[in-house]
């Protein structure tokens, strides 16, 4: 059952804690971090058309600050798939190898039109 996906970035400005507002320095920030792995994760569930999935839960451990122009390369491993409810386990590295992230992340998926209309 195991799916995994893998994609790379390089660091911009707009990625950074200086620039986000959670920090002061200009480093990738956590907010970019976990957006990252949220988009990696997403990208392993296929769902139907009229569907999405949303993230529900994330836990993070940003381990190593990197620096603009930075490539990171982050891994989502699925590793439960229970009806419309996925989880997995995602790491971020950087490109001496190092990991720079590491966490657990649930999303389910919905049916869009039903979702929208309920927050309306």
């Amino acid at each position: 059952m195991e799916k995994q996906l893998s994609q790379n970035i390089i660091v911009n400005e707009n990625q950074t804690a200086e620039s986000l507002g959670s920090g002061l320095l200009p480093v990738f920030s956590t907010p970019a971090l976990v957006a990252f792995m949220e988009n990696t994760a997403m990208k392993l569930i296929e769902v139907p058309e009229g569907s999405s999935s949303v993230g529900t839960y994330i836990s993070v451990k940003h381990l190593k600050a990197s620096l603009v122009g930075e490539k990171i390369s982050c891994t989502a491993t699925l590793v439960e798939h229970e009806g419309r409810r996925y989880s997995f386990e995602i790491k971020a590295f950087d490109s001496k190898g190092d990991i720079i992230g590491e966490g657990n992340h649930e999303r389910f998926v919905i049916d869009i039109e039903k979702f929208m209309a309920k927050i309306k």
